[in-house]
């Protein structure tokens, strides 16, 4: 909550900021349209470099925020990003036709020949507009992991595209040394943090835990278990229900990362994956060979006990959710109560495994199979299986689908709000 408030301050101070210098600075114009236009885009900055802030990956936002909701974050933020640029591009322009009595195509090809860096920010806008539009729903699902995150990273290059064209013509960076110090300060802090995140702080974990597998066990036809050691993992700040970016450098996977779960809490010897096969890239886990080394970005996520505020929890999954859960489970203290919803029992991952660690902590395992309707985790059903459930720790791992209408039976049964810790299986699983 700390962090969430903190986030959200920032953004607030930041906003009433820009504003002022931008105030300060004159509006510079008489034409409406280039004044909020302008405005648009001292407002689109501040989002570009707020967005580069989320996707750092800075372990204590992490930890303390959770990874599902930064991606929520990121995709509201990107696309109020995108519309901001856009109204920027357009107000500009058609302020400027207006102003010259030219056409809005002529006025903005005059624009791009005759006043510095209004090209690259042309180059930087149809970047991020790409992006945007591969980002969307229809087009994410089907596109490859792997295809989708390539075509991200080209908003690096917008970024150092835009960011340029500030500097160039930005009235704040021309009109006071004061705004222009804020402007390098804050887009200063926003690449740091990103180098330090994405680049810095995983290339030296890996040269100083120098991961490899020493086993690769298939659990059923469709689930396999990876396990990884490496030096040093006692201190490496991994926690139960938190996940990696697992690259395993062979000729063919080198360059794919693929979020997985740990689905044992870390011992400080050795880590644990267990993934379902669901492609050719997970399908080629199975052929791993012992020793292939491994370049791990993480720990990832805030489904950790670090967030209880109950002795008891209600743990539920669903399919291969369950491999959080269970790294969860082997760490948790208190009654525990584990749910696991699967459409049969042969979907049930490592079932033997979860009731020989129940029965080992005294926790009840309750395996709910069937088709998704009718509901079989709906409120009257959950509450006869805890009936105490308002009094628990609930953590919910599984499909978004089945998430979200689990999240919604706890609503309604009256679970407080600071109790319920949910991780949805699309990003993490």
């Amino acid at each position: 909550m700390v962090a969430r408030t903190g986030l959200y301050t920032l953004l607030a101070a930041n906003v009433g900021v820009v504003t002022f210098f931008f105030v300060q600075a004159g509006f510079g114009a008489s034409n409406a349209l280039i004044v909020l236009g302008r405005l648009a885009g001292l407002y689109g900055a501040l989002l570009m470099a707020f967005q580069l802030l989320l996707v750092a990956r800075l372990p204590w936002f992490d930890r303390r925020i959770g990874m599902d909701r930064l991606t929520s974050w990121h995709r509201w933020v990107g696309f109020s990003l995108l519309w901001m640029l856009v109204t920027h591009a357009v107000f500009i322009v058609f302020g400027y036709a207006q102003a010259s009595s030219m056409g809005p195509v002529d006025q903005l090809v005059d624009l791009a020949e005759t006043i510095e860096g209004v090209l690259r920010a042309i180059v930087a806008l149809a970047l991020i507009i790409v992006v945007g539009v591969v980002s969307a729903r229809f087009a994410r699902r089907r596109l490859a992991y792997e295809t989708w995150h390539f075509i991200h990273l080209y908003t690096y290059l917008a970024v150092v595209l835009a960011f340029t064209h500030q500097v160039a013509v930005g009235t704040t960076f021309t009109a006071s040394s004061t705004a222009k110090t804020y402007w390098y300060i804050l887009w200063g802090v926003a690449l740091t943090s990103v180098f330090v995140g994405r680049l810095a702080l995983p290339l030296w974990r890996n040269l100083r835990h120098r991961l490899r597998v020493t086993a690769v066990v298939p659990e059923s036809d469709h689930v396999v278990s990876i396990y990884i050691t490496g030096r040093d993992l006692d201190r490496l700040p991994a926690r139960a229900g938190q996940f990696f970016l697992w690259r395993f450098l062979t000729k063919g996977r080198w360059w794919q990362a693929n979020p997985f779960s740990l689905s044992a809490a870390p011992d400080g010897t050795q880590l644990r994956l267990t993934a379902k096969i669901a492609g050719d890239g997970t399908a080629a886990l199975r052929h791993l060979k012992v020793g292939t080394r491994v370049f791990a970005e993480g720990p990832y996520g805030a489904f950790t006990t670090l967030h209880r505020t109950q002795p008891d929890t209600l743990l539920v999954a669903g399919g291969v959710g369950i491999t959080p859960v269970r790294a969860l489970l082997e760490e948790l203290h208190g009654h525990v109560v584990l749910i696991y919803r699967v459409a049969t029992d042969q979907d049930a991952v490592l079932y033997d495994e979860l009731a020989r660690l129940a029965h080992a902590k005294g926790a009840q395992l309750h395996l709910v199979t069937g088709p998704a309707a009718p509901d079989k985790l709906a409120p009257q059903e959950l509450s006869r299986l805890v009936p105490d459930v308002a009094d628990r720790d609930v953590y919910v791992c599984g499909p978004p689908g089945m998430t979200t209408a689990v999240l919604r039976t706890l609503r309604e049964l009256g679970v407080p709000k600071p109790q319920i810790h949910a991780e949805r299986f699309s990003l993490a699983g």
